[in-house]
């Protein structure tokens, strides 16, 4: 939609049943995918998709859908190929469900090149504050871009932008310029400087001693956000989303005990 509203030529793949249950484009691998996935999406139906060939690093939890979504771009990734991902923050951080095994994974895989995290609204969607994910199968191309292969790039990127009226802050072109100016420079390791409380570049090593936790604030020198100053949309969601599935689980486990007890003739 964003596409055709802005006249711009495209092969438009959309079904009613999504990427995750028919995927239009299941054979093609690109070289780079940009992707703004809704966050936390608890219905995508995750419960039918358990031995996906996708979930190279572990099934996604049933009740958020933030790792199929980085799972599935990173499927149809070229063996050079890039993207970045808007996702919310919790995502950097998260042990719900397993989600913090996954990203162990996808660490260890040195599949992610750089964080950056994002202050709150700069959504008319949300007030929560989001962050970038940017993915590489390959850090060693060749090429113009060095060989980061073992190197994370963090950028706190939360006291940039203004406030443009009372719910919603936009980053003006020197914002974006300074951040992708960053990102480029590390990548092809032309005039890369760490600033601390902004920037560094990360070996896994002590992203290992973080337990993978990917919040850019760890590493730059910044105070970090904890768990209980996230904005409450934000951890609500999390909870929520952890309910719904224990509220399935629950579910399941009743309808068993009652075939159970219908079996020996004790369900009245």
């Amino acid at each position: 939609m964003n596409l055709a509203v802005r006249g711009i030529d495209a092969d438009i793949k959309w079904n009613n049943e999504g990427s995750f249950h028919k995927d239009e484009l299941k054979d093609l691998r690109f070289d780079y995918i940009l992707a703004n996935p809704p966050f936390n999406i608890s219905d995508w139906g995750g419960d039918r998709l358990r031995e996906d060939a996708r979930w190279t690093y572990g099934a996604p939890p049933v009740g958020n859908a933030n790792y199929g979504w980085l799972q599935h771009i990173l499927w149809h990734l070229a063996p050079n190929g890039t993207a970045g991902v808007v996702l919310a923050n919790g995502s950097m951080s998260s042990t719900q469900s397993g989600e913090d095994v996954i990203r162990k994974g996808m660490v260890e895989a040195d599949v992610v090149d750089c964080m950056v995290a994002l202050p709150g609204q700069l959504f008319y969607s949300t007030q929560i504050p989001a962050c970038l994910w940017f993915l590489a199968r390959n850090k060693n191309p060749g090429g113009k871009l060095r060989d980061r292969r073992g190197e994370v790039l963090f950028i706190d990127a939360r006291k940039l932008g203004t406030m443009v009226d009372r719910t919603r802050k936009e980053f003006s072109d020197d914002d974006i310029a300074r951040i992708a100016g960053v990102y480029h420079a590390w990548r092809e390791g032309k005039g890369f400087e760490q600033v601390a409380g902004f920037c560094k570049s990360t070996k896994l090593d002590e992203i290992r001693g973080h337990n993978h936790v990917l919040t850019p604030g760890r590493y730059v020198g910044a105070a970090d956000i904890e768990d209980d100053d996230a904005p409450f949309p934000e951890r609500f969601a999390v909870l929520r989303a952890k309910l719904d599935q224990q509220f399935s689980e629950s579910e399941k486990l009743t309808a068993t005990i009652r075939t159970k007890l219908a079996e020996v003739g004790l369900d009245g």
